[in-house]
């Protein structure tokens, strides 16, 4: 779908009274061609469930937590707050769409989901060695997870970017990456172990910008055009993504995935959510969202992401 009911598609199945319709694509093929360890004998991977989070294993990133399986990755949900204890019976873990409640346009929605406490000890766990995957998509996501990023030396700007070089028309907030047009071709995740997993075009559908400390590689570029609609999610739901100029900030020089080292650890923030999972969206189920839109190397991307986290790219 390449035209603004893509968008308005995007948006109503984000509305907190259409959550329903936004269901994971069960029917998603998992399997992996050529996995990295044997069933249950990789790393330990746990995606965090414990902060409101939209995304889980059994829910909407059901698809994710498959495929992580397929490749040998032992995971589990994490039902605890951050602690030493907690963080040291990982090896990787996912943040996925933490918010500061359930209802996305409630009046708690952007308040911190984590604790002063817990995103010193997630920092501290990185640079002992841990692997972060923090997804944080567009508002609300952005603020419940900014101070979390900014202990990371990430920033978020809990918004909607928008890209009208890279992004579909008439619907630029689902924006593609390809060589030579935002991919880093350049890095581990995009290059794969040979030409069989190399990425060559990645979509996001709908998110916010990024930016990361020095030295952070860019994997997925806005364009010199791109913006942000800094707005809230009930008014962007409202306007239906129509932001007014003066709710717009330049989004040049940011990115909606970077990655970087942390210590002794690894780290991956993407600005956009739906790119990881597979999921069915609108009301009749028909509009596939994420991995499982045909043409895109969405799928090869999220391995090749967990794999790097884990030290193995």
């Amino acid at each position: 779908m390449k035209t603004a009911t893509a968008l308005l598609t995007i948006l109503l199945c984000a509305a907190a009274p259409a959550r329903a319709q936004q269901v994971p694509d069960t029917l998603f093929d998992t399997r992996v061609a050529r996995p990295l360890w044997p069933p249950g004998a990789g790393p330990r991977l746990v995606l965090d469930e414990a902060h409101f989070n939209f995304h889980t294993a059994t829910g909407r990133y059901r698809p994710f937590a498959g495929l992580a399986r397929s490749d040998g990755f032992r995971v589990s949900a994490g039902k605890a707050a951050f602690t030493r204890e907690s963080l040291d019976a990982c090896d990787l873990l996912v943040i996925a769409n933490a918010a500061g409640e359930f209802d996305l346009g409630g009046a708690n929605a952007e308040r911190d989901a984590f604790t002063p406490e817990e995103c010193a000890a997630v920092r501290a766990w990185v640079e002992r060695g841990g692997a972060l995957l923090l997804i944080a998509d567009h508002a609300p996501f952005g603020a419940a997870t900014a101070t979390l990023a900014r202990a990371l030396g990430v920033d978020l700007r809990n918004g909607y970017a928008a890209d009208p070089r890279r992004g579909e028309k008439g619907a630029e907030t689902m924006v593609h990456y390809r060589p030579g047009d935002g991919l880093d071709t350049t890095h581990a995740i995009v290059r794969g172990r040979d030409a069989s997993e190399r990425v060559r075009h990645v979509k996001t559908f709908t998110g916010q910008s990024v930016a990361g400390p020095p030295g952070a590689a860019a994997l997925c570029a806005l364009s010199d055009e791109a913006y942000d609609m800094k707005m809230s999610y009930g008014a962007f739901q409202r306007a239906r993504g129509k932001a007014p100029k003066e709710a717009r900030e330049s989004a040049a020089g940011r990115a909606q995935v970077i990655a970087f080292t942390l210590g002794q650890g690894r780290v991956v923030v993407s600005g956009e959510a739906a790119m990881f999972s597979a999921q069915l969206a609108g009301r009749g189920g028909d509009f596939k969202m994420g991995m499982n839109e045909p043409g895109l190397d969405n799928r090869q991307f999220a391995i090749n992401a967990l794999r790097w986290l884990a030290g193995k790219l």
